[in-house]
């Protein structure tokens, strides 16, 4: 190694080389000193250089050191750029005059990259945004001083937005070559908005009154969008929705398919069929509230003897604007219905007009086809964009983070139940340090008594030995709470507090007389102290640190900090009324303490505080959309609602930019949008004029925001559930391993020993299924070789039972995966057992799929054996398939029967006949309730008929067919006509004859099992906003403190009124 450093010196360092790499850059690799002596002479050269490429930068000691040391520490003092981020690639010029040395271009370049640049721009757009909302709008065109103000610091803002336009072009250039800027579409849209900003302006300057520039100024509601060009985790979020928007173009395009088919259709048969209305034989003036009418339609007679069906043109329902008149009109009306919004009310209004027919068929068709099906395909779309990515946040471990946080909790938990552990041991092994202590103490104190200081030094041993006393009376107490605060005891009575003070809470109501109104003070008081004292002695037992390190802790603390603040400022009458009845609704968050104790209900409370936090940015988007949204309305909508002056203006409208948020909330839910969008029709002369046009706004704002948006969040929340029920999964398997490991650990000689019987046991079973999967039945065979089959199988089953040598090696891997982890012993034992069968039976045998049930073991009624031939008969009878065929088709027919009856004669010839032939199917129906027992058994043992949940619901239905067909002619049977309700479940029946129906019933059985926990967390959320509903608007319709006949009647006429 030696040469090889003196010839790496006379070469001069490997970073001179030409084409080397820096001493920096190369790894270090270790070479044995003998290596060199391993290489012949032609490659002397050769390994010289390696060694000295190799070997690390020797330690410099000797005069060459200062200036070595020297370079090295101004090499340090560069300043390195990142190597994750390669500079920019930068025109060489930018608009094909400014070059990169440009001192005009440098200046835009630090400027526009400069930090604080950008925040400035996003606070200008933040204040812009709150400018537009300001803006109140007016009718006809009118103003006021506010809005005069706002208009002249619109130019601030547009000077501005165009210098930050301006400098970015000088910067990055303009669009001719890649980096440009309106090569970015952000950078696109923001000189889009300055462009028609300064168009307008030059307009509005131009032409004061020949022009009016209101169109081009609602452009200025899209600056909100620039914030998403500041926000990366807005963009990330809008980019994922727009990868989305390939596969919902093709949505799009089925769903205008089938609108444009009805939209047709309808108006082959629906076209004109709505201008006829009930008007006065004399004054032809309109019925209130007019409604089409048509011969064999709605009845003007029901209005009065003076109104008639008139001739005379009718605008139509919803002014001319629901209807089949034109495509355009009968598209919006076909999208109207697919949104399940005011379709039953156009149904009655075609019904009203041509008589009650055929019509539902083309209504409910569109329903089922649009509403339930295609549009419900958006979300499968987001769905399984979102699947997508929750698959990539899989491989990238961001799944899991869930769950390693509570790994981390529950190893804090054990760590800490360690130390708990160690500090219930430390008094006993304290003992021996304390008397090692106490000797040498004495030691010391026989030496110091020559000094004269012996009464100080007993003083200060009789104050240690009472402070260790003190510390051992601690230790045990806190052993003595953390025992009791983890004991199933504590968690119920824990539980019972809970519901109780849940219960105490509804109590309360409008009107509550004095003594409830002390009572729930009282109780409210005695809850706080309970859990107060419940918090303390959790503190005490588990430590601050142990105790915090739960949130659902914190969420107590919180909780009873709060209810504390609550009852001194109540108390106290600090705050107002309405302070105090805000403040009272922190007592509801005490029903959440019921999810800390329920571990699945615990995970799902987890999954959606996680799906909260994975949903932020997409709320923000919302949001934007909204404000957006609300903000276009106010510039386009703003004023034109109280178009009538005979009529209140509208509670939803655009006059303020708050009520303009709630308008935009309410079409994004769905409710009502219709009639919204009906008033802004009008607002711009209706279906006569341009106002149609009015509805493009609506449209998209409820597709892009209810369908596209909000099914977003669902999309996100069903992946958070199915975290939950990950979550929930692994603790129960983890749970089930430490329960096994624990079994297999205390009870391994009790398996030892009885381990083979144990096997022989499960074997008989398997026999009798194998036994079971052999009766295959044909269902042309006759009676006498049905009972020959069965008495084979029979005789052959009791021969194994018998032997219990016949030993089926059809296991399955688990099993086999536990025999291999028993010991050697226990495995001999088995192999010594396992002999071979004289009739070895093939696989397939077992893995069969069966027709029908074998006939179970057992007498059935105590007297029908398992081998009496009419039990056999029975058996044969019930599973032949012409049987299984004939009751469903009985089935079928009296569920038609049942749905023919007329309600209102309940007298009449037709109900008559159809009672005969119900009691032919009831008769029926019995007869194969009575087989059917007697085949498979009553209740008692196992296989019997009792024993199916599809059977018993057979049993109900056939009892309540029998007990309706009592006479019902006197007055005590009356309660009879309720029993026959029951029959509507005759049509149920048909599930345990349909495999398919079958299948999809069980399945919805076991979606309903898996909802509970979501069913409870509802519940939940609904008790606490009712409860908090009656604190805050209980007062709220009832007004002045006076008498309550007079509040009655007052209300009860503004009802009328409205």
């Amino acid at each position: 190694m030696s040469a090889g450093g003196d010839g790496g010196s006379a070469l001069g360092p490997p970073d001179q080389l030409p084409g080397a790499q820096p001493i920096a850059a190369t790894p270090y690799i270790a070479i044995p000193p003998n290596a060199g002596q391993q290489l012949d002479v032609g490659g002397a050269m050769d390994a010289t250089q390696l060694a000295n490429m190799q070997q690390p930068p020797p330690s410099q000691t000797g005069p060459g050191a200062a200036g070595g040391a020297a370079s090295k520490s101004a090499q340090q003092k560069r300043p390195v750029r990142r190597g994750g981020k390669p500079p920019p690639d930068r025109p060489v010029r930018a608009l094909f005059c400014l070059a990169l040395t440009n001192p005009l271009r440098k200046m835009c370049i630090s400027v526009v990259e400069w930090k604080p640049f950008e925040w400035l721009i996003l606070m200008t757009i933040f204040a812009n945004c709150v400018a537009l909302a300001v803006y109140t709008p007016y009718p006809y065109g009118d103003s006021n001083l506010t809005n005069q103000y706002l208009e002249k610091i619109e130019y601030v803002f547009l000077v501005i937005f165009t210098v930050e336009c301006v400098m970015k072009i000088i910067a990055y250039g303009f669009v001719a070559h890649p980096g440009a800027y309106l090569r970015n579409g952000w950078n696109l849209l923001d000189f889009t908005i300055v462009v028609i900003g300064m168009i307008s302006t030059v307009l509005t300057i131009l032409m004061k009154e020949g022009f009016d520039v209101k169109a081009l100024r609602a452009f200025r509601v899209l600056r909100p969008l620039r914030l998403v060009s500041g926000v990366p985790s807005l963009q990330v979020v809008l980019n994922s929705i727009l990868r989305a928007m390939v596969p919902l173009l093709h949505i799009a395009l089925l769903v205008l398919f089938v609108i444009i088919i009805y939209a047709i259709i309808g108006l082959e048969l629906f076209s004109g069929k709505m201008h006829k209305t009930c008007r006065h034989k004399i004054t032809g003036e309109l019925m209130d509230g007019p409604v089409p009418c048509g011969p064999g339609g709605y009845q003007c007679s029901r209005v009065g003897p003076d109104y008639e069906c008139s001739k005379r043109y009718w605008e139509g329902p919803n002014n001319g604007i629901t209807n089949f008149d034109n495509f355009g009109l009968a598209m919006l009306t076909v999208f109207q219905c697919i949104t399940l919004e005011g379709w039953t009310e156009v149904l009655y209004n075609i019904e009203d007009a041509m008589g009650s027919s055929w019509q539902w068929i083309y209504f409910i068709s569109m329903v089922i086809l649009g509403a339930f099906f295609v549009m419900n395909l958006i979300l499968g779309v987001l769905s399984g964009e979102f699947s997508k990515e929750r698959e990539k946040a899989k491989a990238r471990g961001d799944f899991h983070k869930l769950r390693e946080k509570q790994q981390i909790e529950d190893d804090l938990r054990g760590y800490l139940d360690w130390i708990t552990q160690a500090e219930d041991i430390e008094p006993e092994t304290d003992e021996p340090k304390q008397d090692g202590k106490t000797k040498q103490q004495n030691e010391i104190e026989s030496t110091d008594q020559l000094e004269g200081d012996e009464e100080g030094i007993q003083q200060e041993s009789v104050w240690k030995k009472k402070k260790r006393d003190l510390e051992r009376v601690n230790r045990r107490m806190r052993r003595a709470c953390r025992k009791a605060v983890k004991s199933q005891v504590f968690y119920w009575l824990i539980i019972v507090l809970v519901f109780l003070n849940t219960g105490v809470l509804a109590t309360e109501h409008y009107g509550q007389p004095d003594w409830m109104e002390h009572f729930q003070e009282i109780t409210n008081m005695f809850f706080i102290v309970l859990f107060s004292m419940e918090m303390m002695l959790k503190m005490y037992s588990l430590g601050f640190q142990g105790y915090f390190v739960s949130l659902f802790n914190r969420f107590d603390c919180f909780v009873v900090i709060g209810s504390i603040t609550e009852m001194i400022l109540t108390n106290t009458r600090v705050m107002p009324p309405l302070g105090v009845s805000v403040l009272r609704c922190v007592r509801l968050l005490r029903v959440f303490k019921v999810t800390k104790y329920w571990r699945s209900l615990s995970n799902l409370v987890a999954s959606l505080l996680n799906s909260i936090q994975s949903i932020a940015s997409l709320l923000l988007l919302l949001f934007l959309f909204i404000v957006i949204f609300a903000l276009l309305g106010m510039q386009v909508f703003g004023g034109k609602f109280n178009f009538s002056h005979d009529e209140e203006k509208k509670r939803q409208n655009f006059d303020s930019f708050w009520q303009s948020l709630l308008t935009v909330f309410q079409i994004l839910t769905g409710e009502d949008w219709n009639a919204v969008m009906y008033v802004g029709i009008q607002a711009y002369g209706g279906v006569s004029s341009f106002g149609m046009l009015a509805c493009i706004y609506f449209i998209i704002l409820f597709i892009c925001g209810n369908y596209i948006l909000l099914n977003v969040f669902l999309a996100i929340a069903v992946d958070n559930l199915a975290d939950a029920e990950s979550l929930t999964a692994i603790e129960k398997e983890a749970e089930e391993e430490a329960e096994k490991n624990k079994s297999r650990s205390g009870s391994l000689a009790r398996d030892e020993v009885s381990g083979e019987a144990g096997d022989d046991g499960g074997e008989g079973g398997e026999d009798e299924e194998a036994a079971g999967t052999d009766l295959e039945h044909d269902p042309n065979e006759t009676m006498e070789d049905y009972e020959a089959a069965l008495d084979t199988e029979t005789s052959e089953k009791s021969d194994d039972m018998n032997t219990h040598k016949v030993r089926l090696n059809v296991e399955s891997d688990e099993e086999m995966e536990e025999e291999e982890e028993e010991e050697d012993g226990e495995q001999e034992m088995q192999d010594d057992g396992q002999e071979v069968s004289a009739r070895p039976r093939r696989m397939s045998e077992y893995n069969m799929a069966t027709k029908k049930e074998p006939i179970p073991a057992g007498s059935a009624f105590f007297i029908f054996s398992s081998t009496n031939r009419f039990r056999v008969f029975c058996h044969w009878f019930c599973n032949h398939s012409y049987f299984s065929n004939v009751i469903l088709l009985c089935i079928m027919i009296s569920s038609a029967m049942l749905a023919a009856e007329d309600p209102l004669r309940q007298k009449s010839d037709r109900n008559d006949i159809l009672n005969y032939f119900d009691y032919f199917f009831t008769t029926v129906f019995t007869i194969e309730i009575c087989l059917k027992m007697v085949s498979y058994g009553f209740i008692i043992h196992e296989g019997a008929f009792c024993r199916s949940a599809f059977n018993l619901l057979d049993l109900l239905v056939v009892c309540a067919s029998l007990i309706s067909m009592t006479p019902m002619n006197t007055g005590a049977f009356s309660f009879i006509k309720v029993l026959r309700v029951l029959r509507v479940l005759r049509p149920l029946r048909a599930i345990n004859r349909a495999k398919g129906l079958k299948h999809v019933v069980q399945c919805v059985i076991v979606a309903v099992k898996t909802i509970g926990n979501i069913v409870l967390v509802t519940s939940l959320l609904q008790f606490v906003f009712a409860v908090i509903g009656v604190q805050l608007f209980k007062v709220g319709l009832s007004g002045p403190d006076t008498d309550t006949a007079p509040r009655k009647s007052i209300l009860r006429t503004s009802y009328n009124i409205h």
